[in-house]
C-alpha cells in the first residue's frame, strides 16, 4: 500500500469495524427479522441498515470514497485513490431465512485495486481479514489458500442461487463435490483461508459482493479473475462486473480449461496474482 496508510493500520481498522458491525446486527434474529425488498425479490432488513451506519462511520477518514449496497452512491467515490466497497450484510437473503451463510464484508480498494480486506460471519465465527502486504488471517492464525494441483476430489463452493436456476447442472457427476452456499463473500473468504479449493459465479456481480473476497483470495496467494480473464478492478463508474472466478494458485489452468468446455468460457489468459 502507498502513502501514508499501512496495511497493519488498515486491517487493524476492518477488524474494529467488522466487530461493531456484529455486534450491531446482534440486535436482529436470523430468520425472525422483518424483511422490505429494494427491487424485485432483492431484500433489505433494518439489520443490513444499522451495519452500514456503523461501518462508514468506523473506516471512512478524510479523502477516502465510499460505495456500499446500502448507501445512495455519491459519484465523488470516482474522483478519490482509496475508497471501501462494503457490503454491510453479504447474504442478506440466507439472513432472513436463519441460514448461517451470511457475512459482513469490507473491501479496500487502492487505484482501483482491492488491496485489503475482512469478513466475518457472526454465526459461525469466522473472521477473516488481511491485505496484500500482510497477509491474511482466519481467526487471527496465518491463511493460505489451496495448494491442490488437480479438482479430481476438490471442494468447489457454488451459488445457492444459481444451482437453484439449475445454472450448476453442468458441473454434475464431475471428479469434485460441489457445495452451494449463499454470500459470495463468505465463499470468496473460505477459499482465501484454504477451506475450500476454488469458487465461481456465473453471472454478474457488484462490487461490493466482491472486493473484499478479492484481497483476501489474492492477499493470502491465490488467483482470481473475472470471466473474460482480466483481474477484477474496482471503484468504477457502474459497480456491476462480470462473473467471478477465484481459487488456490495451481488450480488456474483446470479451472479454465474446465468453465471453457462446460460453459463456453475462453479466459485471455490474463491471470492476476497481485
Amino acid at each position: 500500500m502507498t502513502g501514508t496508510t499501512t496495511g497493519v493500520d488498515v486491517v487493524r481498522r476492518i477488524e474494529q469495524a467488522l466487530d461493531a458491525a456484529a455486534e450491531a446486527v446482534s440486535q436482529f434474529i436470523p430468520g425472525k427479522t422483518q424483511v422490505q425488498f429494494k427491487s424485485g425479490d432483492d431484500p433489505v432488513t433494518a439489520a443490513d441498515h444499522a451495519a452500514n451506519r456503523v461501518l462508514r462511520e468506523i473506516l471512512v477518514r478524510d479523502g477516502e470514497g465510499w460505495l456500499s449496497e446500502e448507501s445512495v452512491d455519491d459519484p465523488e467515490r470516482l474522483g478519490r485513490e482509496r475508497v471501501w466497497v462494503v457490503d454491510p450484510l453479504d447474504g442478506t437473503r440466507e439472513f432472513v431465512q436463519g441460514i448461517p451463510e451470511w457475512c459482513i464484508s469490507i473491501g479496500y480498494v487502492e487505484r482501483g485495486k482491492a488491496v485489503a480486506g475482512g469478513i466475518f460471519n457472526p454465526v459461525t465465527a469466522e473472521k477473516i481479514v488481511g491485505s496484500l502486504e500482510t497477509g491474511v488471517t482466519y481467526n487471527g492464525d496465518a491463511a493460505h489458500p489451496s495448494q491442490r494441483t488437480t479438482l479430481n476430489g476438490a471442494l468447489v463452493l457454488g451459488s445457492r442461487s444459481e444451482a437453484r436456476r439449475g445454472e450448476w447442472k453442468r458441473f454434475e457427476g464431475l471428479s469434485f463435490t460441489v457445495r452451494n452456499i449463499g454470500s459470495v463473500a463468505y465463499k470468496l473468504g473460505l477459499v482465501a483461508a484454504g477451506k475450500a479449493d476454488a469458487t465461481w459465479t456465473l453471472v454478474p456481480k457488484n462490487e461490493w459482493d466482491v472486493a473484499a473476497g478479492t484481497a483476501l483470495v489474492l492477499g493470502a496467494g491465490g488467483f482470481v479473475r473475472r470471466l473474460e480473464g482480466e483481474p477484477p478492478t474496482f471503484n468504477n463508474p457502474s459497480p456491476l462486473m462480470t462473473g467471478l472466478i477465484a481459487g488456490g494458485p495451481n488450480l488456474r489452468q483446470e479451472i479454465d480449461l474446465l468453465l471453457e468446455s462446460r460453459s463456453g468460457i475462453r479466459s485471455q489468459g490474463l491471470g492476476f496474482r497481485g
